[in-house]
């Protein structure tokens, strides 16, 4: 008996968009990126409409190097709740089927959007952990522990990141995806050029000039957004962060 084939995305594409019972496919990852190279693969979201029975379910746990399925009910795709790193992949996803005339499309568009409320919160827990990072390797660096400076230099970028988007009240991309983020849709405020230098030089060398420039651009920022609460707390802590 000959061997059987693995299931191609395209297969089950046809195979989904014939069943009913689907309301949606959501293809996220490299492909709805176009950052395709040999090793990726789909990752599919296949949305069914609550309360039906089909047999697609048989698919649950699908994951091959070609396919990579989540098989979902519509209440389940539309609650709140989703983690932050799948939160942007479905910012970002690409609607191959929407039976609901839009429906799909405007779940999507809510998850691309931080509530007000979860925004600010979250800005103030980045902007400390930020803050932190970036105070320790200052530190570091004034007493000479060049390894620890550069170490705590690369982790205040994390923050960094995550707060940026946040004041944006947009969910983070994955560092794959930065660039490519930032060439389509730009932080408002912030010169992309700049920004994605300051974060290379930052990560590689712990450059503490540019990390002093760059923290008077984010303390601003910060300000601006209703968070100086957050940086008076560090008191005299702040001199050594700000240029010198």
């Amino acid at each position: 008996m000959p061997a059987q084939q693995p299931l191609t995305y395209h297969a089950f594409v046809e195979l989904a968009a014939a069943d009913p019972a689907v309301v949606g496919l959501v293809l996220k990852g490299s492909h709805a990126h176009d950052m395709i190279t040999e090793h990726s693969d789909h990752d599919l979201y296949v949305v069914l409409a609550d309360g039906v029975t089909t047999d697609l379910t048989r698919f649950m746990g699908h994951r091959t190097p070609e396919l990579d399925l989540v098989i979902i009910s519509l209440a389940e795709f539309r609650a709140a709740g989703m983690p932050g790193f799948e939160r942007y992949a479905l910012a970002r996803a690409r609607i191959m089927l929407d039976r609901l005339d839009g429906g799909i499309a405007q779940i999507l568009a809510a998850k691309a959007r931080l509530d007000a409320d979860e925004a600010f919160r979250d800005c103030g827990e980045w902007l400390d952990a930020y803050a932190n990072s970036l105070y320790r390797s200052v530190k570091n660096d004034r007493d000479g522990h060049s390894l620890a400076a550069r170490l705590d230099a690369a982790d205040s970028i994390r923050f960094l990141l995550e707060l940026l988007f946040a004041l944006d009240r947009r969910p983070r991309p994955y560092n794959k995806y930065l660039e490519w983020e930032l060439a389509r849709y730009p932080l408002p405020g912030w010169d992309t050029g700049m920004l994605l230098d300051a974060v290379d030089r930052i990560s590689r060398m712990g450059d503490v000039l540019m990390q002093r420039r760059l923290f008077a651009l984010v303390e601003a920022a910060a300000r601006h957004a209703g968070h100086g609460a957050v940086l008076d707390a560090w008191g005299e802590d702040l001199d050594l962060m700000r240029p010198q």
